[in-house]
């Protein structure tokens, strides 16, 4: 499968991106657990390209192997720490907004404030959206897994 086009965003988009990952990440939230949020938004969105890109990004970072195989099924495995699945939990709970779907309850949200300063909750709130955004992008153009932004 090939992409449809080189580029979709223009070099004003993509520095007003780069200003948005820099709050995000002034925002006093772990590095790890901000790649670990992106991997799981982008596995629920099927988005290879920043699947593959995350994975090696927080191999780099010094993520675990075990850690970064294991998101997918978090709920079930001993790694992630009580913050870190409430994180996850908002991830998915603000990911998958199809018909019907609950989205962000309360129950979800509280569970995150009790881990997280305002601050943080902002930064992880554009986290998520950010990287749906990329995903919708990636998945529209049908950019290709193996090449890091």
């Amino acid at each position: 499968m090939e992409a449809r086009i080189k580029s979709p965003a223009s070099p004003d988009v993509v520095t007003a991106v780069q200003h948005l990952y820099k709050a995000i990440h002034a925002g006093g939230v772990d590095k790890h657990l901000l790649s670990l949020i992106h991997l799981r938004v982008s596995q629920i969105n099927g988005c290879s390209p920043c699947i593959f890109a995350t994975i090696q990004s927080a191999k780099q970072a010094g993520e675990t192997e075990e850690r970064l195989h294991n998101v997918v099924a978090w709920r079930e495995t001993p790694f992630y720490t009580d913050e870190e699945r409430a994180a996850l939990a908002l991830t998915e709970a603000a990911t998958r907004l199809q018909d019907g779907a609950a989205g962000v309850t309360d129950e979800i949200w509280d569970a995150a404030a009790g881990h997280f300063s305002e601050e943080q909750l902002g930064a992880i709130t554009l986290e998520i959206a950010t990287t749906n955004f990329f995903n919708r992008i990636n998945r529209t153009v049908r950019e290709q897994a193996g090449k890091a932004w």
